[in-house]
């Protein structure tokens, strides 16, 4: 869930604001006087006139968090948000080894609670979310109005239980209902692995997130495959929604030639610091990224670097696009306010924040990768006509049948085809696609897209690695 993740990523700051780079404190003495002085008391009064005189009673503590929350919504900046004592304390209380939720990092993007990436083999990611899906209902209630973290508690609750989430989705027509089943959420970060390919073995390094020990398993792994012998290196961010700003310099110290800057941190008067990498030795080795929707913040400052100073590919399709970097402030009542304080720039200076990294070598996966789920709550039949059975075509033409169109059209050759796929899996052959043949369908097509063999992305990276 969101906020295990969150937290990390309010951390960055503190990361950057411990190396010196926030002393403009001097230069911020005028302009908070000029507050004081001029505008405390317009918002002193306001208040005063309102829990005073306002037609009802009002609760004086909620009346300040809205006029919080109400300046942080002028910023339109859906990383600086206000949580309350109860949500801080959820929040802290996540930072643990591991937690209970669906899954997923959540932002706040044009009103509307964001997904920005679903953890690898997370329920989010099994259940069919995806970066960019808007929630706009948690158990078929309105979310509209609710802040970040008020969303996010609604989502969050205990393993085995089931969380229904109404979506908007860009080029889908029709809302979708997802429902996921919460799990315990493990914050392993780092897998390693050997792939022999072409009589020569590649290193794959997956990072899941950028967390406090990320750097330090990172290290281990990259040691081990380096002591078996490998002949290039695949370090893969797709889906990692980011973290500790530490790590991920941590890790381009090992991997960025000595001298390079892994990423430059910009405050609000556009001052840069620079954060070189002490890399002694140069690897012998070649390194490919890759990166997808799904890769923000950390993974994003780790793939341009690999890119602009490394020299290095990264392959998949444009990333996220978060460049800027938040710190939690304690606001002294066990509240807490987290706030944009920095932009980070690439190593060549670019400002990727609603752009992304582009990669060197743009690849789609095939499009059963990005499908969406299957609602067959009602039975879907011939002649009918919408998404889900453009979604169940989709997903039968990518397990190998033919079902002659994929525009979600149910047709003669859509029924044989259906039938043809419930008689091999030994489900009642009808041709129609109803909960137990949608349920099917999507079971095998989550093997699909775990199976390394129909991952393009990967193939195109083991091919340019094995081409040096």
């Amino acid at each position: 869930m969101y906020t295990a993740l969150a937290a990390i990523d309010n951390d960055e700051a503190a990361m950057v604001m411990e190396s010196g780079n926030n002393d403009n404190s001097e230069g911020n003495e005028g302009h908070d006087s000029e507050i004081t002085e001029d505008q405390l008391k317009k918002l002193e009064r306001a208040f005063d006139i309102i829990s005073e005189q306002y037609v009802n009673e009002v609760d004086e503590s909620e009346l300040l968090d809205g006029a919080i929350h109400g300046m942080l919504e002028v910023l339109d900046d859906p990383y600086s948000v206000y949580m309350d004592e109860t949500t801080a304390k959820e929040f802290m209380e996540s930072l643990d080894s591991s937690f209970e939720g669906i899954g997923a990092e959540v932002s706040m993007t044009n009103g509307k609670v964001t997904i920005v990436a679903p953890f690898r083999d997370s329920p989010a990611e099994e259940a069919g979310l995806r970066p960019n899906d808007q929630i706009i209902e948690i158990d078929e209630e309105n979310i509209e109005g609710l802040s970040l973290y008020e969303a996010v508690s609604k989502i969050r609750g205990e393993k085995g239980t089931t969380v229904t989430l109404t979506i908007e989705r860009p080029g889908v027509t029709d809302p979708i209902s997802i429902d996921v089943v919460r799990d315990e959420i493990p914050i392993e970060t780092v897998y390693g692995e050997i792939i022999e390919e072409e009589d020569q073995s590649i290193g794959l390094i997956e990072l899941r997130s950028f967390s406090e020990n990320t750097a330090e398993r990172f290290e281990e792994e990259l040691i081990k495959l380096e002591d078996e012998g490998i002949d290039g290196l695949i370090i893969d961010v797709r889906g990692n929604p980011g973290g500790f700003l530490q790590s991920v310099e941590d890790i381009g110290s090992l991997l960025i030639p000595e001298g390079e800057a892994i990423v430059q941190i910009e405050d609000r008067e556009g001052e840069r610091m620079r954060h070189l990498s002490n890399l002694e030795e140069e690897k012998e080795y070649p390194v490919v990224t890759l990166v997808d929707e799904g890769s923000a913040s950390a993974s994003e400052i780790l793939a341009a670097a690999l890119k602009e100073a490394g020299g290095y590919d990264v392959v998949g399709k444009s990333t996220f696009g978060k460049g800027t970097v938040q710190q939690t402030l304690p606001m002294g009542d066990g509240s807490e306010m987290k706030l944009t304080l920095f932009r980070w720039l690439t190593s060549d200076g670019n400002d990727i924040n609603e752009e992304g990294v582009e990669p060197t070598v743009e690849v789609e996966q095939p499009e059963f990768f990005y499908v969406s789920p299957i609602d067959a709550e009602e039975t879907l039949v011939i002649d009918m006509t919408n998404d889900h059975i453009a979604s169940a075509q989709i997903m039968l033409k990518g397990l190998g049948y033919k079902p002659g169109r994929t525009d979600g059209y149910f047709d003669e050759t859509t029924e044989d085809t259906v039938s043809d796929f419930q008689e091999d899996e030994g489900l009642d052959v009808t041709g129609e696609i109803n909960e137990e043949t949608a349920d099917r369908l999507q079971e095998l097509i989550i093997e699909a897209v775990q199976n390394k063999k129909n991952d393009r992305q990967l193939k195109k990276a083991l091919e340019l690695l094995t081409k040096e």
